[in-house]
């Protein structure tokens, strides 16, 4: 069934979930019609397994740059050097407006299925205790202010990365520069600065 799921998976990167047809999918497996219908029950249960593996794997790939920043920095110098143009680089660029806005029809297509809410509230819950956790560490460090949750400020960063997609449909875009400026700002209220 995993090649199920990464053949859904390349086609919701690529295409209206509308535009999807089992029969070619298991063409393009060599996957028996009934299996798929019997390991995921519907059409949309396909659908919805494969939004959450898509939805999980563009919000860990997000973490996993952040968690690689909290491991290896040992100052507050280096901390704050790597993360600006972390935070420039998931939020810059055509591939990451491909990338947000797949994660916005995710959660748009959850609105009305309650399945697949379930399954996305349980990764976002998941991926939010993780960055909570990175967060977590720099408050220990003594690099982020303590008088903010862990937990409020993890979900303050998601929104920053995310949110982004509101900017992505606008006519009148905000200029790369003044966005990094923007973030910059941002995230340094969040640090104890010497």
């Amino acid at each position: 069934m995993q090649a199920v799921l990464d053949e859904v998976c390349e086609q919701l990167m690529n295409s209206d979930e509308s535009l999807i047809r089992i029969p070619d999918v298991c063409k393009a497996t060599g996957v028996n019609y009934g299996s798929v219908y019997h390991h995921f029950g519907s059409r949309e249960g396909v659908i919805d397994a494969a939004y959450n593996v898509l939805f999980s794997k563009l919000a860990e790939e997000d973490i996993h740059l952040l968690r690689e920043v909290s491991d290896s920095a040992t100052t507050l110098d280096e901390y704050m050097g790597a993360l600006a143009p972390l935070i420039e680089r998931v939020t810059s660029g055509p591939d990451r407006m491909k990338r947000r806005s797949i994660r916005v029809r995710i959660v748009a297509a959850s609105i009305t299925r309650p399945e697949l809410r379930v399954l996305i509230g349980l990764t976002q819950s998941r991926l939010t205790d993780e960055l909570v956790r990175l967060v977590d560490i720099g408050q220990e460090r003594g690099w982020l202010r303590r008088d903010i949750s862990a937990r409020s400020i993890a979900v303050a960063l998601q929104v920053l990365l995310f949110g982004r997609v509101l900017d992505d449909i606008s006519l009148n875009p905000i200029d790369p520069n003044e966005w990094e400026f923007a973030t910059g700002a941002f995230l340094a209220t969040l640090f104890i600065l010497p």
